[in-house]
């Protein structure tokens, strides 16, 4: 590695929701409104004070509370975490804090306490804006919820609100899809991330799939249109699913996506850190109950687990390839401590085959081939 470090930033993990969704593989349990909240804050306090360690002085460039549903813990709760946050580690001074929220009235407490608590940009996961649609994904809101809490969270001064919403869902055609993008943008949000539907292992779309889901070149042709869509309201597209206006790309996604160092709060976090020339990876404890055990019981440590150098091109790959403008050999060469030998290598066959150009001298970026069959493409740079 090179002398200077990459940025760092915090990821936080509260893992209840009202009721967990049927395409969700997140590490979240269903708790009603009956989760230990006091209890699980208190243990991620600890853990903190654990990663503060691991930062070693380091300055923090973005926080996200993910989850599960995190909106499901009181302004109090989350503004106490971000205190203690503020007080363990050193925060750059415009430091991005985001915390993702559902519209549901049950869960979307209050979102001028959020913001009085610290968070500075809200995420809001509303998927569809088609009532059928918003049933078949098992969401508990309304498409009048996901426009009440849009709107609560501008009118309260979030300057910084992103929309989640889902394509290729099952039954959506081109016409329903692109009617979801044009309801979300006229909610005025500062960032849209737009994804396609996956049936990720372990689910039980996975298990028991959808009927009538868009074939892949349905898909395919929603991706095309709603990209263009997008751009023709002034959403400039960053990486494969995300769009921002006005320059809110998420600091802390593009720190991930570019191979930057993040801590680790919270059941089944995990965390990437460079320490004396190595990378390392670590994961906390999944299940909430022995997270909160352990943590209590003093025995917060976890196993560092070396990332070999193959290992590093294939990881710093994975997410780069999906950067719309691509990346430079530099970047890979001080995020990876390798030479850009250990990356040509990798780079020439996958240009042979059309689905990455050189787009100036040590700038790499995907082609529209590439970015069609991506799996593919990200395979190329699997450990040999």
């Amino acid at each position: 590695m090179h002398g200077r470090l990459p940025p760092l930033s915090l990821y936080v993990h509260l893992p209840w929701c009202v009721r967990k969704c049927p395409y969700c593989d997140f590490n979240s349990y269903s708790a009603g409104n009956d989760a230990p909240r006091e209890r699980y804050l208190d243990a991620l306090l600890a853990d903190l004070a654990s990663e503060a360690e691991r930062a070693s002085g380091r300055e923090i460039i973005s926080i996200f509370l993910g989850g599960g549903t995190p909106s499901l813990f009181r302004p109090q709760q989350i503004g106490r975490l971000l205190d203690a946050a503020a007080a363990s580690f050193r925060l750059t001074e415009n430091i991005e804090i985001t915390m993702e929220a559902n519209p549901g009235t049950v869960e979307c407490g209050d979102p001028a306490g959020y913001l009085q608590a610290g968070v500075n940009r809200l995420s809001i996961g509303a998927q569809s804006f088609d009532e059928r649609a918003l049933q078949i994904l098992g969401r508990i809101h309304s498409v009048a919820d996901i426009r009440r809490s849009v709107e609560a969270a501008g009118a309260c001064g979030f300057s910084n609100i992103n929309v989640d919403i889902m394509f290729a869902l099952p039954g959506q055609d081109r016409t329903a899809a692109m009617s979801d993008i044009e309801q979300a943008v006229a909610l005025e949000p500062t960032h849209i991330s737009w994804y396609q539907l996956t049936l990720e292992p372990n689910t039980i779309f996975h298990a028991r799939p959808p009927a009538d889901l868009p074939d892949e070149d349905a898909a395919f042709e929603i991706q095309q249109h709603g990209q263009e869509l997008l751009a023709g309201k002034g959403f400039e597209q960053y990486e494969v699913s995300a769009y921002a206006r006005d320059g809110k790309r998420s600091a802390h996604n593009l720190n991930y996506w570019t191979f930057g160092d993040y801590l680790a709060i919270g059941a089944g976090a995990h965390g990437k850190i460079s320490i004396d020339g190595e990378i390392f990876r670590y994961a906390k404890t999944a299940n909430p109950q022995q997270y909160m055990e352990a943590l209590e019981s003093g025995e917060s440590s976890v196993d560092l687990t070396p990332i070999s150098s193959e290992e590093r091109v294939f990881e710093f790959m994975l997410n780069a390839l999906r950067l719309t403008n691509g990346f430079d050999e530099a970047l890979f060469c001080d995020r990876t401590g390798l030479s850009p030998d250990h990356l040509r290598r990798r780079l020439l066959p996958a240009a042979g085959k059309g689905l990455i150009e050189e787009i100036q001298p040590g700038s790499w970026r995907t082609t529209a081939l590439g970015g069609h069959f991506l799996n593919n493409l990200q395979a190329e740079f699997l450990p040999e």
